[in-house]
């Protein structure tokens, strides 16, 4: 069947099928799908609610007509066959970030309220996995009644791991190897085409507390967030510390007292607009509570790290034109056998390289008492968009926006990052306004309009349209 003729079916199709799809919706987000490995068994390699979430996702795929494989609980997919050897994959996954509280709508039960869909995974990553799914559907249909195999083999990647380790990619590249391109909806429209570095260390002070002003320290849940909350328990006179903006003082007695600040959370990738906690509590210890020359030196780290996040701080501050500026954040500061530890985590463009960062830490870290060690390192991902895969999907987006698009570099890490050819496509529009009563990915309230993701769906299938004509 010529394009056209596919594209003029798609708006029936949805139409149709759209109870189908939220109802699938809902069977996945039912499941508390967060990694759990202490309690890992073979074929359960991320624990039992990825397990059950990827079991319902392959009993989807079947019930859809797409030939199934289950590789040993690590990921799975979904295939409709075709002529060559080549592939075209999707990937999304179904394991989810913990529910976390705040919640006003039960996150294990799909809500539907005045158009949108609200649960634990209706935008990350449970609902575009289903709409993956139904896209592959209508080219199953297609093939059944044409009698015709599609020109190259349409998968459907079911990931389990994406939100902790991406150690399920890995097990799907052992056994499969690489598609021959590759999106994921699990991201923003327009199109992301490239991802900056993502490059994690920790600061560990190289003396002990105990002698100093510092009794102990906690800021921070993630590496990869930055922190709303941090407080120290200090040696001090309380009525001795003045008031200060976003900083609380309280009596822990024994000549103690509790330092809290409060600042404005967010993601690593996303900065802008955020205050960092941690970097209130050091620019307010350093300047009232009597500090050892070691803790002050540590303390000028920390300010330095989480009070700026372009990394000018710790001397590695760089932008290229293509991905755009490096940004840098301090996520978490923790005691550990007696030391402190302040994390740092770097979104950076191939301008500088992980080495580079690191070598250039080393020598900020040995200058203000404490050891620097690189916890992770992802190097930056990039697709030309001028490829015509590219071209394929944005110009299909464009057909249903009526605008034209450009493809964006993005801070963040998706699986777009572990192939060789692969972008993220949508379904999320950032940008538009939710009411007061819809929250966004990782937390409370996530949710999403219904009429994004049926117009998702259909760019999906248009765009899977185009990619089979294209000659790989």
């Amino acid at each position: 069947m010529k394009f056209e003729q596919i594209k003029s079916r798609v708006d029936a199709y949805v139409d149709e099928v759209w109870e189908d799809v939220v109802a699938d919706i809902a069977a996945l987000v039912a499941v508390e799908s967060v990694e759990d490995t202490a309690a890992a068994l073979p074929g359960a390699p991320w624990g039992p609610g990825p397990r059950e979430a990827l079991t319902r996702a392959l009993a989807i795929a079947e019930r859809l007509g797409l030939e199934a494989r289950d590789l040993a609980g690590a990921i799975g997919y979904g295939d409709v066959p075709g002529a060559s050897e080549h592939v075209i994959a999707t990937i999304a996954h179904c394991d989810i970030v913990p529910l976390g509280g705040g919640w006003h709508f039960d996150p294990l039960a799909l809500t539907r309220r005045e158009g949108y869909l609200i649960g634990r995974g209706v935008l990350d990553d449970k609902g575009p996995l289903v709409l993956s799914l139904w896209a592959a559907a209508f080219f199953r249909h297609l093939v059944e009644e044409t009698g015709e195999p599609l020109p190259h083999t349409l998968r459907c990647i079911i990931g389990a791991n994406e939100e902790t380790g991406m150690g399920d990619v890995d097990a799907y590249l052992d056994a499969c190897g690489e598609p021959d391109f590759c999106f994921s909806p699990d991201a923003d429209f327009p199109l992301i085409c490239g991802e900056k570095g993502i490059f994690h260390g920790a600061f560990t002070s190289s003396f002990t507390l105990g002698q100093g002003g510092i009794v102990e320290m906690d800021g921070g849940t993630a590496a990869n967030a930055i922190p709303g909350h941090a407080e120290a328990l200090v040696r001090a006179e309380a009525a001795e510390l003045p008031e200060a903006a976003g900083v609380e003082v309280e009596l822990a007695g024994n000549g103690l007292v509790r330092v809290i600040a409060t600042g404005k959370g967010g993601h690593a990738s996303l900065p802008a607009g955020t205050v960092n906690a941690i970097g209130i509590l050091a620019a307010y210890l350093l300047d009232n509570v009597e500090l050892t020359e070691d803790e002050v030196a540590y303390l000028t780290l920390m300010e330095k790290i989480c009070s700026v996040s372009d990394g000018s701080g710790a001397g590695v501050a760089c932008t290229d034109a293509r991905y755009g500026a490096l940004t840098a954040i301090g996520g978490t500061i923790k005691c550990a056998d007696g030391r402190l530890e302040q994390t740092i985590d770097i979104r950076y463009p191939d301008t500088v390289t992980g080495e580079g960062l690191a070598d250039t830490l080393a020598a900020f870290a040995s200058a203000h008492c404490a050891e620097f060690r690189v916890l992770h390192d992802a190097k930056p991902f990039y697709i030309e968009p001028s490829s015509p895969e590219i071209r394929a999907l944005l110009d299909t987006y464009d057909e249903y926006t009526g605008g034209h698009a450009e493809p964006i570099v993005i801070g963040g890490g998706t699986y777009a990052r572990h192939f060789a050819r692969a972008c993220a496509f949508g379904p999320n529009e950032p940008g538009l306004e939710l009411p007061d009563w819809v929250g966004y990915e990782h937390g409370p309230d996530e949710g999403i309009s219904e009429e994004l993701m049926r117009r998702a769906l259909k760019i999906y299938i248009v765009s899977i349209a185009r990619l089979m004509e294209l000659e790989l």
